[in-house]
């Protein structure tokens, strides 16, 4: 685990949860199909490219970036779901209703997440045999 990116991942969860309390009621949002599905995807893409900027950030070498992803969104992982239990009182500006969107917007972040620190450039030149 690398302790500095289990620091920022705290520092970036509790900054979101408190723009979440205070903005939350206008990002997340179960009314609108479309709207759940845009919030999800640039939210995939945007934890994808955090995570490598903080592992290149972090002088990580790209085999070390799971593990770098994984100390980043540890935070997320062990506290959101307390978040989503207890949805009403960490969100009261927030429907109750759209805990099930929050619950899987932490996932889709998630899951951006590690895909963005496994997927990385390969070193070998085009056309070079790679081992099976």
């Amino acid at each position: 685990m690398k302790l500095k990116l289990i620091l920022l991942g705290l520092v970036l969860w509790f900054v979101a949860t408190v723009a979440l309390r205070v903005f939350g009621q206008r990002i997340v949002s179960d009314r609108n199909g479309l709207h759940v599905v845009l919030l999800f995807t640039i939210s995939f893409l945007a934890v994808a490219f955090l995570v490598r900027f903080a592992c290149i950030r972090a002088r990580l070498a790209p085999e070390q970036w799971p593990a770098g992803a994984i100390s980043l969104l540890l935070p997320t992982l062990l506290l959101d779901p307390f978040s989503s239990a207890f949805f009403p009182d960490v969100f009261p500006n927030m429907a109750p209703e759209v805990a099930g969107v929050f619950g899987g917007w932490m996932i889709i972040c998630c899951a951006g997440g590690l895909l963005g620190a496994l997927v990385h450039r390969s070193q070998r030149p085009y056309g070079s045999a790679q081992p099976l």
